[in-house]
């Protein structure tokens, strides 16, 4: 990715003295469908909470992963262009950071090239660190993110937050088998009726850990109803 793809949002300053003052990244990606129309936002503040740079931008049709992990290249993108070669990267995604920090492998053949061209791109900088948040810590870049969606979309972006796909809890067990939520007009007995045998399903796998469900790979749309099978 060029850095060119990652514009400065008004309000930002594009232009910040090299420094080797530790910068902060909130960054977050997501998709409506997943794969669908999908967007990252980041932004980037100095130790004294002044924002550097807003980044927002609409990636067409993919992944929520494939997102995130394009919101973490743009931020690098604008440190390595800057000449600000020490960062703290914040973001929702629990698989991107781990692998970030190599505690997951990367076995998506999509993710592989992007893991890649990240640490490639953090072997340029004097310093890099990345931690993981929950959605509430991740607001502003969940915002950012959105708003490039609905631009990609053709849609007035959204005045108010709004949850991103991707930032919502991630899900994981040995295998989820999904199925679509009921629809709101649907009956009592409509609703509460089990899916028919010939209804699709999709095998995920993960684990449990204090009660939270985690994927390994992949995330499930809102709406969706999971079944754990315990191996």
């Amino acid at each position: 990715m060029n850095a060119t793809l990652f514009p400065d949002l008004p309000g930002s300053n594009p232009t910040p003295k090299s420094s080797s003052e530790l910068l902060i990244a909130h960054c977050d990606g997501g998709s409506r469908g997943n794969p669908g129309p999908a967007g990252y936002g980041a932004v980037i503040e100095d130790q004294q909470g002044r924002v550097l740079a807003r980044l927002s931008e609409y990636l067409g049709k993919r992944t929520n992963n494939y997102a995130e992990y394009s919101a973490l290249l743009g931020v690098l993108a604008w440190c390595i262009e800057n000449n600000q070669p020490r960062i703290r990267v914040v973001a929702d995604s629990e698989l991107m950071v781990k692998q970030m920090q190599g505690k997951y492998k990367v076995n998506s053949p999509d993710l592989r090239p992007l893991w890649e061209e990240a640490r490639r791109r953090v072997s340029k900088l004097e310093k890099f660190e990345i931690a993981h948040t929950l959605r509430g810590g991740n607001k502003e870049a969940d915002q950012l993110a959105n708003d490039a969606m609905d631009r990609g979309m053709g849609r007035t972006p959204a005045t108010s937050a709004s949850p991103s796909p991707s930032s919502l809890p991630s899900v994981s067990t040995p295998h989820i088998a999904a199925r679509p939520a009921a629809s709101p007009a649907a009956s009592p007995a409509a609703r509460t009726a089990p899916p028919k045998l010939s209804q699709p399903r999709q095998v995920l796998e993960g684990f449990v850990k204090n009660g939270v469900i985690h994927l390994i790979e992949g995330e499930l749309p809102d709406g969706i109803f999971v079944k754990i099978v315990r191996e």
